[in-house]
């Protein structure tokens, strides 16, 4: 198995014998054609200006029917609504959060149209499904996204749309137990590169 990274540090610990760990770019650094059985990515494509040109060299790296499988955040289908339900925790943060990532090209609602992308570039057996478990403050929804908001701290308060006051209030909300929102959604879609054909038919 190959897995590839920017930064390859953590899987280097890994030391597994059938697992080799490449530094490698997907967007500029080719790989090999027709040589993957499986191809799997989770929360890369949406931080990608090049995402749908990527997406589609993906398809050449797999073997005639190999399987694409792709999961990416819809994050802005489902955000938090009290009125909808009043424990959810709207903060003002995660709204110019979502802002900050859109001025810098990135497609916040990719996860929901990984589907009609893959059945664009020529995929077979297409499918879909999207997951949206609860963020509760101090787990792992609260913690990924403070860990968001601290990243992009500066360009946050840039905008000048929140103060820095209310950015720590906002931090301090997300270590607490009555925190909850719904996770963004995360789209899993899976679909198979076309076998070849030939004059004996499919194989």
């Amino acid at each position: 198995m190959l897995a590839t990274d920017l930064d390859t540090r953590f899987l280097d610990t890994l030391q597994l014998p059938n697992v080799e760990a490449r530094r490698h770019n997907i967007e500029s650094d080719p790989l090999p054609k027709d040589a993957f059985d499986l191809i799997h990515l989770r929360l890369v494509l949406v931080h990608l200006l090049s995402r749908d040109i990527v997406l589609e060299s993906l398809v050449g790296s797999l073997r005639p029917g190999g399987w694409l499988l792709v999961e990416e955040f819809d994050s802005m289908s489902m955000p938090a609504d009290p009125e909808a339900n009043p424990a959810e925790t709207l903060l003002r943060t995660d709204v110019v959060f979502r802002e900050v990532m859109i001025s810098r090209g990135l497609d916040l609602r990719y996860g929901r149209k990984l589907a009609s992308h893959f059945e664009r570039i020529g995929l077979v057996d297409v499918d879909a499904e999207g997951r949206v478990p609860l963020w509760r403050g101090g787990r792992y929804g609260g913690m990924l996204m403070r860990a968001n908001f601290e990243q992009l701290r500066e360009e946050i308060l840039a905008t000048g749309r929140i103060t820095e006051q209310e950015f720590e209030r906002d931090l301090a909300r997300l270590d607490g137990e009555d925190f909850v929102r719904p996770s963004s959604v995360m789209w899993a879609a899976w679909g198979r590169r076309e076998k070849f054909l030939t004059r004996q038919g499919a194989y």
